[in-house]
């Protein structure tokens, strides 16, 4: 079978004379931009884009526990950023996995947490006008609530567990809910980063695409 020719990602070197601004990157305006971004853009700086995000952010955050260098943490932050996180928390291990983030990480905010009580007392005081951010656990535990049914707040922390073991107790504890997703086959669990897709997914249709009050 004839093998098919990769395609090139991004763009090539700009065309014609440079556009003005500051948001503009010299190097990739000369070079190309090959980066995972979408076309809006495409030649800006980080610092721009990230700048730019930052106007138009969402209110909900997404932590997930790190004590065995997880993964999957990379999946989730890559979809943070595609959902428009306000920021993504790391509970635990400070490093962690970035390979699955496809450097999508550099576009978001990062906070790292010793344990639950560290991001507990950090959601104390971070909700809008200094209030409190109510975390909103995600496991598929005994008495958790289904996600399909549940209201979810519009500014709170989706917080996911480590792949497997889930939820710690102490995180369990700290939850002021624990919501799980309907599954219908014989695999116990979804993993964490396709849990924590759809959390998030099921956060924009609520608040982005259906805007009830």
């Amino acid at each position: 079978m004839e093998e098919r020719p990769e395609a090139e990602v991004g763009v090539g070197p700009w065309e014609g004379p440079w556009p003005e601004g500051a948001h503009w990157d010299p190097e990739l305006l000369r070079d190309g931009d090959r980066r995972n971004v979408v076309d809006r853009y495409r030649y800006w700086s980080m610092e721009a884009v990230v700048a730019d995000l930052d106007t138009r952010r969402h209110p909900f955050h997404v932590a997930i526990e790190n004590w065995g260098h997880d993964f999957n943490i990379g999946s989730v932050v890559r979809t943070a950023n595609a959902m428009g996180a306000a920021a993504f928390h790391v509970v635990g291990r400070r490093r962690w996995n970035r390979r699955g983030a496809m450097v999508t990480d550099r576009y978001q905010h990062e906070h790292h947490h010793a344990d639950a009580a560290g991001l507990t007392a950090w959601a104390a005081t971070a909700g809008p006008d200094g209030g409190r951010l109510p975390l909103v656990g995600i496991d598929n535990l005994p008495g958790s609530v289904p996600l399909e049914t549940h209201d979810l707040p519009r500014a709170c922390v989706l917080v996911l567990g480590q792949e497997g073991p889930g939820l710690t107790p102490a995180m369990q504890e700290a939850c002021d809910v624990v919501l799980h997703i309907a599954q219908f086959g014989s695999t116990r669990s979804v993993n964490a980063g396709a849990a924590a897709a759809v959390a998030m997914h099921a956060w924009v249709r609520r608040h982005v695409f259906d805007q009830h009050p």
